[in-house]
């Protein structure tokens, strides 16, 4: 028999030392999204799944939990990613006629951690830009991503750029089923080099030939030299290779501690990305800390086709790996009924200190506390010393 406090697997608390953390941080990077001009919107938890998962592809409908509504019948589910909700929001709630920036902070679930040890409850903010098809908005969005990161005291930032329509075009006019698609996909994510020949096989020499290039061409800028040479000429992958490079530069202008790289064969994160996808490492962690990317087919099951591209993070994943920020410290005082001790911890209190008041019978715990003041009584008077 199980007990009754045991949490189901890749699920856990988040105690509070850690929780004010995620909750500091929370707040700066939605104040940091403010000052760039974005919006911040709740989306609910759960809504009915033909709206939450349409066009998004079976990655996410197999990470998506799913329950019956007892009022009205119809299966929902428990959101996955925030964005097709926020591109809902855009286009049937909105539905304004220029750009929209929009941002969110909430819990989201999977039915599988992403990682061996993630959890399956992220704490899911994001950002993402509706309306502008230019690379001005690829390149605010992967600004304030990498801002945010500096902020959060994230180090050794790398930034790994590639692109959905290199595959597209590599594939245009090739009618495939879309389990072989699919595996496809598998294979490219994990770079996977015996998997793809076995796919490859019987696609067109130009076709296999490229896509066995894929899982090689990751590194520093040299790669998209080498790509032009290895790739068929085919609009959407050289329109792919200009759009990185000019996002590489401006990047690295604005941006001269990151280190930027590119991986053409990328099919990380989610399958609804269209266009320039990014993501964000750190140095020792094997996987990213963010991605983002152009997804303009988003918002097309809610009426409205326009251009988009975002980021998220979990907030959870970045809290375990930023450095600490150093702790609030606090005044300690001992409970009374005495009344200018209660006026003087209420002032202290408005004025903005953390006052913990001892209660009785714990004066022994005083000391778990960062307290380096406390309220003493000085003839007659209550005034603050330094411990």
């Amino acid at each position: 028999m199980s007990s009754a406090w045991l949490l189901p697997e890749h699920i856990a608390d988040v105690l509070p030392s850690e929780a004010r953390r995620i909750e500091e941080l929370r707040y700066t990077l939605l104040d940091m999204a403010r000052g760039y001009g974005f919006e911040l919107v709740m989306p609910p938890l759960l809504e009915h799944l033909d709206s939450l998962l349409t066009g998004t592809g079976r990655e996410l409908d197999l990470r998506t939990f799913k329950l019956v509504d007892q009022l009205s019948g119809r299966t929902l589910g428990v959101r996955a990613d925030s964005t097709p909700q926020v591109a809902r929001i855009d286009a049937h709630l909105l539905n304004r006629a220029g750009v929209t920036r929009l941002c969110y902070c909430g819990p989201v679930l999977h039915t599988r951690p992403q990682a061996a040890h993630a959890t399956r409850e992220p704490l899911q903010l994001g950002a993402e830009i509706y309306g502008h098809a230019g690379l001005e908005a690829d390149l605010e969005v992967q600004d304030l991503a990498l801002d945010g990161l500096r902020a959060a005291g994230i180090q050794h930032r790398v930034l790994d750029l590639a692109d959905a329509r290199i595959l597209r075009g590599l594939l245009d006019g090739i009618a495939l089923a879309p389990e072989f698609r699919a595996d496809l996909h598998a294979a490219l994510a994990i770079k996977d080099g015996s998997a793809l020949r076995v796919l490859a096989a019987k696609l067109p020499p130009a076709v296999r030939s490229g896509l066995l290039a894929l899982p090689e061409l990751y590194g520093d800028h040299e790669i998209l030299g080498a790509a032009r040479r290895m790739l068929p000429g085919h609009p959407l992958i050289e329109a792919a290779l200009n759009d990185l490079a000019w996002l590489a530069s401006h990047v690295q202008r604005a941006h001269q501690d990151v280190r930027i790289g590119f991986d053409l064969g990328d099919m990380g994160g989610h399958g609804y990305y269209s266009g320039a996808r990014f993501a964000v490492y750190v140095d020792g962690a094997s996987d990213a800390l963010l991605r983002g990317g152009r997804y303009d087919e988003v918002g097309a099951v809610f009426g409205r086709n326009r251009p988009a591209v975002g980021f998220s993070t979990d907030l959870k994943a970045l809290v375990a790996i930023a450095a600490p920020t150093p702790r609030r410290m606090a005044i300690r005082a001992p409970w009374s009924e005495d009344a200018d001790l209660r006026h003087a911890v209420r002032a202290l209190r408005e004025r903005g200190d953390t006052v913990v008041c001892i209660l009785p019978g714990h004066e022994h715990e005083g000391e778990e506390f960062d307290c380096d003041r406390e309220l003493v009584a000085v003839d007659g008077h209550w005034v603050l010393r330094a411990l």
